[in-house]
């Protein structure tokens, strides 16, 4: 399993726009989303966001080869405390089960030590499975878990 997780540029903006489509797709099931009447997707919320001088939010790619895989969006919740999240986190279905999600997360978790808090929709099972399992090997079982507003949250220091 070879990938590569790279820092997405101002370029990127429009490949991660288009992959967007397929995470909103995935994430219907979950969220009742439903296309517009050009059959697409409505846009995601603030995405030009992740490209801003503050540099409290930023955009990644993930390529296997020359393809693309998926994408990861960070947000930085307090840069004193160095505090982040994942906003999204994308891994198109065709690679998912290859490790290339559990090696992308761990490998953002050291590129940004900190506290990190991620969450997942309540009625998003298989996220929680997934995110609960990649943290708890990263941390050793150093992790809280609460419920709140709809979502599983979990809190570690990197």
């Amino acid at each position: 399993m070879h990938y590569e997780l790279i820092f997405a540029s101002d370029q990127d903006r429009i490949v991660i726009n288009n992959l967007m489509q397929f995470y909103m797709y995935d994430f219907s099931e979950y969220l009742g989303f439903d296309v517009e009447e050009d059959g697409l997707f409505k846009e995601y919320p603030n995405l030009g966001d992740f490209w801003t001088e503050t540099g409290d939010k930023v955009a990644y790619i993930v390529k296997k080869g020359e393809k693309y895989v998926g994408f990861v969006l960070v947000k930085t919740m307090d840069s004193q405390r160095n505090h982040f999240s994942i906003a999204e986190f994308f891994i198109m279905k065709k690679y998912r089960r290859e490790g290339i999600g559990k090696a992308v997360a761990q490998e953002l978790f050291s590129l940004y030590e900190g506290q990190w808090e991620v969450h997942q929709r309540e009625n998003n099972k298989p996220a929680q499975k997934f995110w609960r399992k990649i943290i708890d090997e990263y941390t050793k079982g150093q992790f809280s878990e609460r419920f709140e507003n709809g979502r599983m949250i979990q809190n570690f220091k990197s």
